[in-house]
């Protein structure tokens, strides 16, 4: 098998490989998984970082263009042979004419993955069930099972005997309420950035709106989002400019294990929106959640300016919670 990777890497658009693993299994297919777990010198990827080679698929990327040429001819010989490989890139590496151009060195796992793999089907059922996952392998036996998203880094690595530790989170949810532009931009552009996302418009059109990538819901927010389910993985975006609608969201959605709740409207009305939430039975330490007015300043107004404003805080929101995490190798 080769894997002809074309001048577009548009498979590197792809954050997360467990759809492309799921696929592969649905399909009888074995692939190939690499993971970075050792990185000196910085780079353009973090620890964690993947790769999936199937029979009709590749996903992921691991330097912007550096090594993926090459890595796909290691992961088209360990499926052949079932061998698992470990590659070094960089200071070090046993290959000079493959540069770094950031000057990092990087160290690479490549490993086979049976369709019928039971750890593969072990994490794929833990992100069914919207449970943080470990995936431990040392390339040829391998296991997942449930773990603490705070007990350590999200990959990390022992050297003798080698075993890599890869953490995995639940598909990142957003819940966007509103039909306005803004909403729309918010709904599509958190789509595009990963998010499982839902459009909630109560008692909207029965045809959701002419976009794609996401789920379309007309029921009342509390409805909503007791059907979605507002874990820790979730993020709330309200847009919709109706007081009423916005107050419903908020007393549904502050409570909650979401991680982000956000409102749209103007910082000097906050005041108000706080004392009604207040009459409304929501205590102090669920309206310190609240991110009004929603996004980051960027000075931006129009629809899409606003989007990349909110996605933007809610993408700085997960990374913040996960800055005193450091790799380790134990």
């Amino acid at each position: 098998m080769v894997f002809d990777l074309p001048e577009w890497p548009l498979f590197g658009l792809t954050e997360d490989v467990r759809p492309a693993l799921r696929a592969a299994m649905a399909a009888g297919q074995p692939c190939a998984l690499v993971t970075l777990f050792s990185l000196n010198g910085g780079g353009p990827r973090p620890l964690g970082a993947q790769m999936l080679f199937a029979e009709e698929d590749v996903r992921g990327f691991l330097s912007g263009g550096c090594v993926e040429a090459d890595v796909a001819l290691h992961a088209a010989q360990t499926l052949a042979d079932g061998q698992p490989r470990r590659l070094v890139y960089g200071e070090g590496g046993p290959w000079p004419d493959i540069r770094l151009l950031c000057g990092s060195r990087m160290e690479l796992l490549v490993e086979r993955v049976a369709p019928d793999d039971l750890a593969a089907a072990a994490l794929l059922a833990l992100t069914d069930q919207r449970r943080a996952a470990v995936w431990r392998t040392d390339g040829r036996t391998r296991a997942a099972h449930a773990g603490d998203p705070t007990s350590g880094p999200a990959c990390a690595y022992r050297a003798e005997p080698f075993e890599l530790r890869r953490f995995y989170e639940p598909v990142p949810r957003l819940v966007v309420v509103g039909a306005d532009p803004t909403a729309l931009a918010t709904a599509q552009l958190g789509a595009q950035a990963g998010f499982e996302t839902t459009l909630v418009r109560p008692k909207g059109p029965a045809a959701p709106p002419a976009l794609s990538g996401f789920a379309y819901s007309r029921a009342e927010p509390a409805e909503a989002f007791a059907a979605i389910g507002l874990d820790p993985w979730t993020a709330v975006a309200v847009a919709t400019h109706d007081w009423d609608v916005d107050q419903a969201s908020l007393v549904a959605a502050l409570p909650s294990r979401a991680s982000y709740v956000g409102v749209l409207g103007a910082r000097r009305r906050l005041p108000e929106r706080l004392a009604r939430l207040r009459a409304a039975g929501v205590d102090e330490a669920a309206l310190a959640r609240l991110k009004g007015p929603i996004g980051l300043d960027l000075g931006g107004k129009a629809p899409w300016e606003v989007a990349v404003a909110v996605i933007a805080e809610i993408i700085a929101e997960r990374a913040g919670g996960l800055a005193d995490l450091e790799p380790v190798q134990r």
